[in-house]
């Protein structure tokens, strides 16, 4: 809820009283309903505050409690208050109005450096410790808020955003060469692998999933939470399953539409959103408050082209949500006067880096904007959905079961899926049987396919960015089942980073916060415990989402497995009135001594000739244009840095 920031002297000599002040002043482009600092001599603590929650209007920040000996400055909704409240013994007639941050507080006073293992929610925050003299600080374990720091031999200054801390005095705006090399070389959205690095030398930032510790002497940096696979939920029927998922899904839902604000939710046509908007109207129903959605359409000049079973244009489906589930005011918006060409400067200016998501970035920044004229201030997502309440991989189950020589359940699953979806078996069958055994199949593909390369092969080798890579497993995911890249995927801290980035600064920008139920800690351990046979049955994927929104969601949303929404396909439509200017920008990007240093030229020269002059929608999501427009995005930032 908050740009937070703050400065200790590691030698513990007096501040210069005009540091405080000047690192609060660069937070200023920010809206915000409150700023305030707080210092003692060799710390200062500051606050520019955005109140979303009923409990943070008028709220101190950052606080200071002088019988405890403890300040505190927070970035932060708490979501498991009630759990908290019994645990802390919070005084029942204090429980309604107490903030969060003094909820964090308090989980400091008795946990000490495991405060951030008990809390459930989107935070970052730091404590200045007066017996100790140190400072404590943690992030959320997927890190939807932000924490940058510097530091130098005498002074260790944080903020959630970067350029504050790039105008204190004597902090190099030097590139980092190592962040660089694996934003270019990763083919994936993930920006980087190094969780602690930033674009800046000068610049680190604490990872999700870990807590700081800094005193005169040192800096201990924690990982406080690693998701383990939890013990299998054993029980009696899918009813049983199906109601588990309302409880615990429910829960998360109804948790993040606390703010004193109006409530929205993207709505797109597919089963993680709708699921999320059906509990969300439902809740808000009982306090006679209306959910407010946002979906994007394609460009009334975009003409369908062939993306298989995918669709562009999800307004049927939407709006069968809509009707079904009632108590909603939903925006259909097409944004037409923006394109992803267009938003490019605006976006490296939110970001203070390169981004990767070209293809999305004019209807995400746009759902903001209208977001806040309507007063929004929780703005519901799924975008972990796939990986949580949606899972269920209908042919990837089947490899499982091949593997596992359940050879009888695999002949039925099989026989199910085929005949429900009108399906080829031999066709289904190759598949299957490549995903039965990715080792193989990934060493055959990776002789055979490789993907062409961003980054300047030279760049690459200096750098050894490839190595660095292979010790992450970046780069190793043809050689995994999708069991063991989704475990992956809620262990490894870097996975989600780029999606808190980008949430936490269009939330300062905008005053609009980003909620996902379906990345709440409690959803993922529950769907993490649910056993695969309830995600795969009869032939049918993603099944327990779909038994348990039977009457929640329309049968054609909720039954629909042979059609798909994606958004951004008409990106290149949008771009066409500027399709020469945006030629002629990467020609000269092409050629640009810079930009060829850390670009590889060759390939994007072979790129830019197989793209042709004039703009063809359909290469939207072609290799070629997401080499290039990466190569673009970076290559602006470069010149904006010159």
């Amino acid at each position: 809820m908050s740009a937070i920031a703050g400065i200790y002297h590691l030698q513990h000599q007096q501040l210069d009283p005009e540091l405080g002040p000047k690192l609060m002043q660069q937070l200023n482009r920010y809206p915000a309903d409150d700023a305030r600092g707080w210092q003692n001599t060799d710390v200062f603590l500051g606050c520019r505050s955005q109140w979303i929650t009923p409990q943070s209007v008028n709220a101190t920040m950052p606080f200071y409690d002088r019988e405890r000996g403890l300040a505190i400055t927070a970035d932060a909704i708490i979501d498991n208050r009630s759990e908290l409240f019994e645990q802390l013994d919070v005084p029942r007639a204090d429980r309604e109005a107490i903030p969060d941050s003094l909820l964090i507080l308090l989980a400091y006073e008795k946990w000490g450096n495991q405060a951030p293992v008990h809390l459930v929610g989107d935070f970052a925050f730091m404590i200045w410790d007066e017996k100790k003299r140190a400072l404590f600080g943690a992030r959320d374990f997927s890190g939807n808020r932000t924490l940058y720091f510097h530091r130098s031999s005498h002074l260790f200054v944080f903020c959630t955003v970067m350029h504050p801390l790039l105008a204190m005095p004597g902090v190099s705006h030097r590139l980092n060469e190592e962040w660089i090399s694996e934003f270019l070389a990763i083919q994936v959205r993930i920006d980087v692998a190094d969780c602690y690095s930033t674009v800046y030398e000068s610049i680190e930032q604490l990872p999700p999933s870990h807590s700081i510790y800094v005193t005169g002497e040192k800096i201990v940096f924690s990982r406080y939470y690693t998701m383990q696979p939890p013990p299998k939920l054993r029980l009696r029927s899918n009813g049983e399953y199906e109601e588990a998922f309302r409880d615990v899904f429910g829960r998360a839902v109804k948790d993040r539409l606390r703010t004193h604000l109006s409530a929205g939710a993207n709505l797109s046509g597919g089963l993680d959103s709708g699921s999320v908007v059906s509990f969300a109207a439902e809740e808000l129903r009982r306090s006679g408050k209306p959910l407010y959605t946002f979906s994007s359409y394609p460009v009334d000049s975009f003409v369908d082209f062939n993306l298989g079973r995918r669709v562009a244009d999800e307004r049927p489906y939407i709006q069968e949500t809509i009707d079904h589930v009632g108590n909603i005011q939903p925006s259909f918006l097409n944004f037409p006067q923006l394109s992803p060409y267009s938003e490019v400067d605006e976006w490296l200016d939110i970001m203070e880096m390169p981004y990767k998501f070209f293809e999305n970035s004019y209807w995400l920044k746009g759902i903001y904007e209208e977001a806040q004229k309507k007063d929004i201030g929780v703005l519901l997502s799924g975008q972990r959905g796939n990986w949580s309440i949606s899972w269920g991989p209908a042919l990837d189950y089947q490899a499982k079961l091949i593997r596992e020589f359940r050879l009888i359940s695999f002949y039925r699953e099989n026989r199910q899926y085929n005949e429900s979806m009108e399906a080829n078996p031999k066709k289904v069958l190759q598949i299957v049987g490549r995903k039965a055994f990715p080792s193989i199949t990934g060493l055959l593909s990776r002789k055979q396919d490789a993907l062409p390369e961003l980054i300047n092969p030279e760049f690459a080798r200096r750098t050894a960015v490839h190595e660095r890579l292979r010790e992450f497993n970046v780069d190793q995911q043809s050689y995994q089942t999708v069991y063991d890249i989704r475990r992956k995927h809620f262990e490894q801290p870097h996975i989600w980073n780029v999606n808190g980035t980008a949430a936490t600064k269009l939330s300062l920008r905008y005053r609009v916060w980003d909620r996902d139920p379906t990345n709440d800690l409690r959803v993922i351990r529950f769907c993490l415990s649910v056993p695969e046979d309830q995600f795969v049955q009869n032939g049918v994927d993603r099944s327990l989402i779909r038994r348990a929104m039977k009457g929640r969601l329309p049968d054609q949303v909720r039954l629909n497995r042979k059609r798909r929404g994606v958004q951004g396909a008409d990106g290149i439509t949008r771009m066409i009135p500027q399709w020469n200017a945006f030629l002629g920008e990467l020609r000269e990007m092409i050629m640009d001594p810079l930009a060829s240093s850390y670009l590889n030229k060759t390939v994007l020269t072979g790129c830019l000739d197989r793209l042709g002059r004039e703009p063809a929608p359909e290469m939207i999501y072609n290799t070629d244009f997401r080499l290039l427009t990466r190569g673009l995005v970076f290559y602006r930032f470069l010149k904006s840095m010159s």
